[in-house]
């Protein structure tokens, strides 16, 4: 469905509302110094030159950006932009797009992502716009009025992203702020959505009704994102920083994949240390670049993660680098500095009566089992007699009619709670046992899965080049077409991951997933053709690994039967029925893997 399309969805008293509302809000702006000055409130920042003077929360991130000056270097564009206008002051900046229609050109571009606003072209000649949804939770009203939003303004469609987020595409220029106002009347405030920012804070997608977990991780992750929002130091940052906790549950919050990533433990009796729950603090995880974040030695009590997670955070803006967007990550911060230099400057940032407790890694009582598919099917809740069912979304995308069944089901047959995951897929919890049967007949009655057996439910693939211009194949067409082809071909008994990246920028975790695809262009006689490397073996947690490669330059229409040859060859020689795809990777070396398959398709020839 096209942007234009969509100007007639809405009626015409709601088409009204919202214009008038934008108008409303553009001479709100023009007025705002004067009334804001009778009223005393703190007037907005004005742009500001490279000597003015900044004082307050905005003092940390000019003070890094003077140090990099002084020594006689340059700061990235991005850096210079925000040097001359703050993100969060952006907001006249979409109101005067959205008024003239106009998209963005130059460093406005990277601004306007501080408003979750991102101009796509030339993927998409239109704006996609990132939610905030702390935890991944969200209600089945809210869900229900994205849908509204989407129909209305965007491509009639919502995507869940690897940061249990949603994504709106197909935004035209004159809208930005209809979607903007209709979110944050939503109670969904996205500022710092993009750019260089803190994005959505993750949890364990089952926290709270989770039969193992350890601790409810749902507190911890609000407390975080509204933290973020109302502290102007967490913006403006070197790069973009991921946060996660996970409360020991059955599905996996990801968390040694995040810059700064909570692990709960527990300490039994006989320590020096109070028995109970804490937090094992982990460090430095970017998959992209091949790095998991590694334990500190740091345990924490929950009410000091947040505060712990600010002088982290801190840290990064005083020494992350401004001259070079490709190491302008915690993970190279951590490189120079090491870890204890690191964590003496963190302490340094922090409020009063909390240390650092260090605690051997081997004293902590171990993380339960993660359930690999647990976000997919029907569980049991800790609430007895309530389950939850894990929903396949395909290559995580929802259209508006699904969006509003998946609200009807939550209210129907649940408490009206929708649990986005990290695997582009949600969850409808707190379901009694009698409301089963009629739950599933309700999602495929709006054509979605909920089978642990199906190769969707591992399936993960990034935007691609329909949406983003650092993408060098179409993934999600890619993905589907690999489902549709192999889901008949081969019965698995095991899950397997399989992650579909189109850049270097892995938004969809290739490197961790059983089977990882990366983009690429190959090629053929005279064309250049879509096509992928592949890697097998990745893993996360317990069975934490990076996938090394395994195929170069596989073409789009030949990765269905090379992966077909690559399942089955896994089945036939594998070393009992419960083997996992990553324990048998792990038994052979690449030749021996590649001579495996090769005489799978031989004798399937």
């Amino acid at each position: 469905m096209s942007t234009s399309s969509n100007d007639t969805d809405l009626g015409g008293d709601e088409q009204q509302f919202y214009r008038e509302g934008i108008a409303a809000a553009v001479e709100l702006v023009k007025a705002a110094p004067t009334w804001a000055a009778a009223l005393g409130l703190p007037q907005q920042s004005k742009p500001r030159d490279a000597g003015g003077d900044i004082t307050g929360p905005d003092a940390l991130n000019r003070a890094a950006q003077d140090r990099f000056i002084a020594a006689g270097t340059k700061l990235t564009a991005e850096e210079q932009a925000k040097r001359k206008l703050s993100g969060l002051d952006t907001w006249d900046l979409v109101l005067d797009h959205a008024r003239d229609g106009r998209f963005p050109k130059g460093t406005d571009v990277f601004l306007m992502k501080f408003q979750g606003m991102f101009y796509v072209a030339p993927a998409q000649d239109s704006f996609m716009c990132r939610l905030r949804i702390p935890g991944g939770v969200l209600s089945s009203h809210q869900l229900r009025g994205v849908a509204q939003l989407a129909e209305a303004f965007a491509g009639g469609y919502a995507d869940v992203t690897t940061r249990a987020n949603l994504q709106l595409r197909e935004i035209g220029p004159k809208h930005t702020v209809d979607v903007l106002m209709g979110l944050h009347d939503l109670g969904i405030v996205n500022r710092g959505a993009g750019a260089d920012n803190i994005r959505n804070v993750t949890a364990s997608p089952t926290a709270g009704i989770d039969l193992q977990e350890l601790i409810d991780t749902r507190p911890l992750a609000r407390q975080m994102h509204h933290y973020i929002l109302n502290h102007r130091e967490m913006y403006g940052l070197p790069r973009k920083f991921n946060i996660a906790f996970d409360g020991g549950g059955r599905v996996s919050a990801l968390e040694d994949t995040n810059d700064i990533g909570f692990t709960a433990v527990g300490v039994g009796e006989g320590c020096e240390i109070p028995n109970g729950v804490y937090f094992r603090l982990t460090l430095g995880g970017i998959t992209g670049h091949k790095d998991f974040a590694r334990d500190t030695g740091v345990l924490l009590k929950p009410e000091e993660c947040v505060p712990v997670a600010a002088a982290i955070v801190k840290v990064f803006i005083e020494h992350g680098d401004r001259t070079d967007r490709k190491k302008a990550r915690l993970k190279y911060v951590l490189d120079a500095m090491g870890f204890d230099g690191f964590l003496k400057e963190v302490e340094r940032h922090l409020p009063t009566g909390i240390t650092l407790r260090r605690f051997p890694l081997d004293k902590c009582q171990a993380r339960p089992t993660v359930q690999k598919h647990g976000h997919i099917g029907f569980h049991a809740q800790k609430q007895s007699g309530l389950y939850y069912v894990g929903v396949v979304l395909p290559v995580g995308r929802m259209t508006v009619q699904q969006m509003r069944g998946l609200a009807d089901i939550a209210e129907r047959f649940g408490s009206g709670t929708i649990r986005l995951t990290v695997w582009q897929n949600l969850l409808i919890s707190d379901i009694p046992a009698a409301c089963i049967d009629e739950a599933k007949a309700s999602l495929r009655a709006i054509g979605l899965d909920y089978s642990t057996s199906s190769l969707r439910a591992g399936l993960v693939a990034c935007t691609g080049n329909a949406g983003c211009k650092y993408a060098a194949a179409n993934t999600k067409a890619h993905a589907l077409v690999l489902a549709n082809y192999l889901e008949h071909r081969v019965q698995l008994d095991q899950p397997i991951n399989i992650h579909l990246t189109g850049c270097h920028h892995s938004c969809a975790q290739h490197y961790i997933g059983d089977i990882g695809l990366i983009a690429t262009t190959i090629a053929v006689g005279e064309e250049m053709v879509e096509g992928y490397h592949l890697f097998v073996g990745g893993g996360y947690g317990a069975e934490q690994g990076i996938a090394r490669e395994l195929y170069r330059d596989v073409t789009a229409s030949e990765l269905p039967s090379l992966l077909d040859r690559v399942l089955q060859g896994y089945l036939e020689h594998r070393n009992a029925p419960g083997e996992s795809f990553r324990q048998f990777v792990l038994r052979h070396t690449s030749d021996a893997l590649k001579e495996v398959f090769e005489r799978t398709a031989a004798a399937a020839a």
